[in-house]
């Protein structure tokens, strides 16, 4: 018997090949890493975002020695495969299960969405299964990040051949429905009322909160422990288990007053959306409104951002356009230019962004 040795190379090409996205290595580039947690999310899900990394790093450790920045990749992979609905969070589905955790994720069902330009937008998988579509079409797929398209062909009904296999159709208006356009200043007042019905409470040991006087192009910089402010602030504070908890917190002279949980009922998105959105709001009215970075290419605009977006928002960037590589931001999208106009009178409106060209 004659045992052959691998080379990480070969066995990373091997995987590829398996989740049918070409053979070429190019090492753990994102479009393998998130073809290899739709498959591990397939095996492990419904479970938390930390065990679904942690079944990865470990499966990955011997192809890649750094597995603090494997680690960061992967949250980050996870984190726009919840935004582009290859994953759902509790809030997305209904359970009856009391040991399921308010943190876990759960596999969406393949689906799809029609895009304005006619291309197919993909979402989604089928647990235990490298892919869900026959291999006709799996080959004409187009991936770019964690997003998956295919573009009809002439004359072909690709809808009714996706219905035909098993996948859901999701309506654009519901898929992209985002909040009702309202002034920032009537958003912040919602969140205080339900903030000033709280009684008053104690110090939370670990604390953060994203201080309103930091620079807006710099969305780490602007997480601090409390320190002599006063005022409402968007929070999050840690569990025991599981992510810390998104808030909206009342402050006096930095000591904690009151606090919310963030999202409030009956809101249909994350926590982190609520406060992202909030934040965006708290920024607008104080007359710093945080930005954004316009720019023409070859193929259409690009739109770099310094701070996350709400899911909903992001959506619409990632069903309309590409994601790119970042250039002095947090993230980038390429829009096609006759889309371009609406997006960004989109994100002046409903996100009350600005424009910079720094």
């Amino acid at each position: 018997m004659t045992i052959t040795e691998l080379t990480p190379d070969e066995v990373l090409g091997y995987c590829r090949a398996s989740l049918g996205i070409g053979t070429e290595p190019s090492g753990l580039d994102d479009i393998l890493l998130a073809g290899l947690l739709r498959r591990a999310a397939g095996i492990h899900c419904p479970c938390s975002r930390s065990a679904l990394r942690a079944a990865l790093t470990e499966s990955l450790a011997y192809l890649n020695p750094d597995r603090g920045a494997l680690a960061d990749q992967l949250d980050n992979l996870i984190e726009a495969m919840i935004v582009a609905g290859d994953l759902l969070e509790l809030s997305d589905v209904a359970t009856d299960d009391p040991e399921v955790k308010g943190t876990w994720v759960f596999a969406a069902p393949p689906s799809f969405v029609v895009r304005r330009t006619g291309n197919i937008f993909l979402t989604g998988f089928a647990p235990d299964q490298d892919g869900f579509l026959p291999e006709h079409l799996a080959r004409r797929v187009i991936r770019s990040h964690v997003t998956q398209f295919i573009a009809p062909e002439p004359g072909e009904d690709l809808i009714e051949q996706l219905i035909a296999h098993g996948l859901h159709q999701l309506s654009e208006a519901v898929w992209l429905r985002s909040p009702k356009a309202q002034a920032p200043e009537q958003l912040i007042q919602r969140f205080e009322n339900q903030l000033a019905s709280q009684p008053t409470c104690g110090p939370v040991s670990g604390l953060e909160i994203l201080d309103r006087d930091t620079k807006v192009t710099y969305y780490r910089g602007r997480w601090s422990a409390p320190s002599g402010q006063t005022g409402t602030f968007v929070a999050r504070r840690p569990q025991e288990f599981g992510a810390p908890l998104w808030s909206f917190a009342e402050l006096v002279d930095g000591t904690l007053k009151r606090i919310v949980d963030l999202p409030p009922k009956h809101y249909r998105w994350r926590g982190c959306d609520a406060a992202w959105h909030l934040q965006m709001a708290i920024d607008r009215s104080a007359g710093q409104p945080q930005q954004y970075r316009r720019g023409s290419t070859d193929a259409g605009v690009r739109f770099d951002f310094f701070s996350p977006l709400p899911l909903w928002a992001q959506r619409r960037l990632m069903v309309l356009g590409h994601e790119r590589p970042r250039s002095s931001s947090l993230f980038a999208y390429e829009i096609p230019v006759a889309e371009a106009a609406e997006e960004e009178k989109n994100l002046q409106e409903s996100l009350w962004l600005a424009p910079t060209d720094a």
